[in-house]
């Protein structure tokens, strides 16, 4: 994903002159052509992420479009105040791309971790989340919203779904219908979704825009009377849930919400082997649906 976001980066960059490229110390070799030819636009501050996202702050207020880029944990975690401040409260619009969630990193242990970064952006007033499932689906998402003037943030991963999908920002996909319950599946979940449900009579969403959420399809999509809900997201589980229960109020909703346990993780190892260890495998999604089915 990070490569097309260079490439789409880049590409824009020759159309649109408002758009401008902070980046603090990762990725500059995607956006060697970008520097070379508008050197005034893209911008490298070093390893200063809250300096990064004000002086792209101090772009939008200028009237260029900004994009400001590091590692997940760097660009959200470190900075948010600057996020808080310098973008929500002003209602600039810019981007953050993020790279290495939740655990792309998992070999350099908790401080390069980043799975809080979509539960504390949900927090701010007016703040837009993407979470696209493939380096494809990043570069739709990114071209459809990137100038629409609020802070959006860009949640990219190493490991994606194999199928690019015609995703529309701000809107809820439906993949398969059933009738037994409704799976959301939050971007690069979806493939290990549909491996866990393959003979389950279950409706499955793919969602890749977390806010705004799709409300409206999922009302549409689950059936009224026994609602029953599971949300497979990236991050730290549940986040997702009050959106699920005010899009389906006044109506009872079961929930099982399936994502990174919210403890910290003292363990070290690659992607794959965190997902393994807290249940997050197609296997593991599989029991979580089934125990969820049987109680109903």
């Amino acid at each position: 994903m990070r490569a097309q976001m260079g490439a789409t980066l880049q590409d824009l960059m020759d159309t649109d002159p408002r758009l401008a490229i902070v980046l603090a110390d990762i990725s500059h070799g995607y956006f060697e052509r970008a520097a070379a030819a508008y050197p005034e636009r893209v911008i490298k501050v070093g390893i200063m992420e809250q300096t990064a996202v004000s002086l792209a702050a101090g772009f939008a207020i200028e009237g260029f479009i900004p994009v400001v880029h590091s590692i997940t944990p760097f660009i959200v975690e470190r900075p948010f105040e600057q996020i808080k401040d310098d973008f929500c409260y002003q209602r600039l619009g810019g981007n953050i791309i993020s790279t290495g969630a939740s655990y792309d990193y998992g070999t350099d242990g908790m401080t390069h971790y980043g799975m809080g970064d979509v539960p504390i952006l949900r927090t701010l007033p007016g703040m837009e989340v993407v979470v696209p499932g493939t380096a494809g689906e990043f570069d739709a998402l990114f071209r459809e919203a990137y100038a629409d003037g609020a802070p959006t943030y860009f949640r990219l991963a190493e490991r994606q779904n194999l199928t690019d999908r015609a995703v529309r920002f701000g809107r809820l996909e439906v993949v398969r219908r059933g009738s037994a319950a409704t799976i959301v599946a939050v971007g690069p979940m979806l493939d290990r979704v549909l491996e866990a449900v393959a003979n389950l009579d279950v409706t499955v969403l793919y969602c890749t825009t977390v806010a705004p959420f799709d409300g409206e399809a999922l009302r549409a999509e689950t059936l009224a009377g026994d609602r029953a809900v599971v949300v497979v997201e990236p991050y730290y589980e549940g986040t997702l849930v009050p959106e699920i229960v005010a899009a389906l109020r006044p109506d009872p909703v079961r929930i099982e919400a399936i994502g990174v346990p919210r403890r910290v993780l003292t363990r070290y190892g690659s992607a794959d082997e965190h997902d393994a260890d807290l249940g997050l495998s197609a296997a593991g999604i599989r029991r979580r649906i089934e125990d969820f089915l049987a109680e109903g």
